[in-house]
């Protein structure tokens, strides 16, 4: 009923959205859409209906889209455990492969290691029964009949060499020092010198790259850093983990020593470059004398000598370990080393002695054959 005409309401007034009587038509609702209310009833179950219906289409749709993502992750899923199936067995046939080669190579050494030592067993008996009838024929009391008999004994069978044998190993340890050096070349760092650990009569290039004695002591801060009695510096880089390596030139100089040195080192004292005092280092002395100190220094007969080094840390396994670029040959390696601490590049290219030890070191990328000297401010 309309409360203000208490009249039934028979009609909805579009316009305003709400249900009039007779006498709201013509007065308060005059000139407005009105529609029966049965009407409009009607209308509105329909777009419900519609709106109820687009609804159910969008959950179709979005089932369809579903089902469509599931079949096609279940494609790609298929495809890539297919492509890592063949993978895995292409990798493994590989794998096979390989051993089979190395047990091929292996097995040939050894026989060819057996064949060398039969020969020389059939050699050693066969002298045996030479020195037997020797000492036979010294029974006899003719002189002139032992010295021919003997004449036709003295010529010992011909021995067989190793030098076949010896070759071949050489050059499979030449190959496997080869591929080692390639391998531990991946982890190369970029290292520049660190101004701040300098000693003041080290001169160091405008690129940080390079270091060389000079006569004059610099004016500079003694800051903690800063290495004060001996002609060291350090790189500006340090490690606490994994694997890394760097090469230094060190051409033309008759003393130096590299490696690699924990943070808290004594930069101030007189020290020993050695792994209990938190330095693992190769070095020349005297031209042509190398040496290392772990524990007892240990002298390494090199000749000739080192043009470039290869510096490789393992942090992780307690490795350092000292190359030969050129030669691709290891020099040294610290092990079981127990690192706790920063590492840092170590460089000491030592007093020029005069012009005799006046080349600098040089930091150089890994891979290029020789490096040019730099500038120095």
């Amino acid at each position: 009923m309309c409360l203000q005409h208490d009249k039934p309401l028979e009609l909805f007034c579009r316009t305003d959205q709400t249900c009039v009587c007779l006498v709201c038509s013509v007065s308060d609702h005059k000139n407005h859409e009105l529609v029966p209310l049965s009407e409009e009833l009607r209308n509105t179950e329909a777009e419900v209906q519609e709106m109820i219906q687009e609804r159910r289409l969008k959950i179709q749709e979005i089932r369809e889209s579903v089902k469509i993502s599931r079949d096609a992750a279940d494609r790609e899923k298929a495809e890539g455990v297919q492509v890592f199936t063949a993978l895995m067995e292409s990798a493994e046939r590989g794998l096979k492969e390989l051993i089979k080669e190395i047990q091929d190579k292996r097995e040939a050494t050894e026989k060819r290691a057996e064949d060398f030592i039969r020969d020389l067993e059939q050699e050693i008996s066969e002298l045996k029964k030479r020195s037997s009838e020797v000492k036979q024929l010294s029974q006899d009391e003719d002189p002139l009949h032992l010295l021919q008999s003997f004449s036709s004994l003295k010529d010992a069978p011909p021995t067989k060499t190793w030098t076949e044998l010896e070759e071949k190993i050489g050059e499979k340890i030449k190959e496997l020092l080869k591929a080692e050096l390639k391998r531990v070349q991946q982890f190369a760092v970029d290292v520049t010198l660190d101004p701040d650990a300098a000693h003041p009569k080290l001169i160091l290039s405008d690129d940080g790259k390079q270091v060389k004695h000079g006569d004059d002591w610099k004016n500079l801060p003694d800051n903690p850093e800063r290495f004060s009695t001996y002609v060291n510096v350090l790189g500006q880089q340090s490690f606490s983990s994994g694997r890394f390596y760097f090469e230094v030139q060190v051409k033309g100089k008759t003393k130096w020593t590299l490696g690699v040195a924990r943070e808290s080192v004594d930069r101030k004292g007189i020290i020993t470059l050695c792994p209990q005092n938190g330095f693992w280092t190769v070095g020349l002395r005297n031209v042509n004398e190398y040496e290392v100190c772990d524990g007892p220094p240990v002298h390494l007969h090199l000749h000739p000598g080192p043009q470039k080094v290869g510096v490789f840390v393992d942090y992780d396994q307690g490795l350092v370990s000292f190359y030969d670029v050129d030669a691709a040959a290891l020099i040294y390696s610290f092990t079981g080393c127990c690192f706790k601490e920063k590492l840092y590049p170590f460089f000491s290219p030592w007093p020029n002695d005069e012009g005799k030890n006046s080349a600098p070191l040089i930091i150089c990328p890994v891979g290029q054959d020789e490096c040019c000297s730099d500038s120095y401010s």
